[in-house]
């Protein structure tokens, strides 16, 4: 049995390795050996790199252990289903460590309906997560909308986008290796020569 654990954070300004001595060492508890799995990507979309490689190298019996639910998930509900779907499927047991109650497992009818019990605590709180993070953009909003700030949006960069059109224009790379040589996503690749 390994313990996986699964720190993020939202943005690489953020310390994703924040809470992970703390998890280590609360890991033990279960055995010593452990895999951490650290990412800088928002907890609202489902499909994440440092998860999905978690997901991939779980083992039945294994443990998922987060700090809270908030830092597994900001899905919509629909999203978190398929998330949860995925981890039981995976056969691992999820751990929440400030959720005392995922902390053991009991046997019998107690341990059956301690299981319901923390199903529907970790749902709760998927689900505040949620609506605390949609809370907070709608916030944001607000505030940029009242100080009359207008965003912009992101600057295209001209020279990389030049690149790629004059590595094209010699017929004689495909559309990945582009993306390798330029520095940017093969999506962005396409994007810049359909618009010509």
């Amino acid at each position: 049995m390994t313990v996986r654990i699964y720190v993020r954070a939202s943005t690489k300004d953020q310390d994703a390795t924040r809470a992970l001595a703390d998890l280590v060492a609360f890991s033990k508890s279960y055995g010593d050996t452990y895999m951490d799995y650290v990412e800088h990507f928002s907890g609202t979309k489902l499909e994440r790199p440092a998860l999905t490689q978690l997901l991939n190298d779980a083992e039945q019996g294994d443990i998922l252990l987060v700090e809270s639910v908030d830092r597994l998930s900001r899905l919509s509900q629909d999203d978190f289903a398929i998330l949860k779907q995925r981890i039981k499927d995976k056969g691992l047991r999820l751990v929440v460590a400030d959720l005392p109650t995922t902390h053991t497992v009991n046997d019998g009818m107690t341990g059956d309906i301690l299981k319901v019990i923390n199903d529907m605590l970790i749902d709760l709180l998927a689900t505040m997560a949620k609506l605390d993070n949609d809370k907070r953009r709608e916030r944001i909003k607000q505030g940029l909308a009242n100080s009359g700030y207008k965003p912009t949006g992101k600057k295209a960069n001209t020279v990389k986008h030049n690149r790629i059109r004059e590595l094209d224009s010699q017929n004689n790379m495909t559309k990945e290796e582009i993306a390798k040589a330029v520095g940017v996503g093969v999506a962005t690749v396409y994007r810049v020569l359909k618009e010509g």
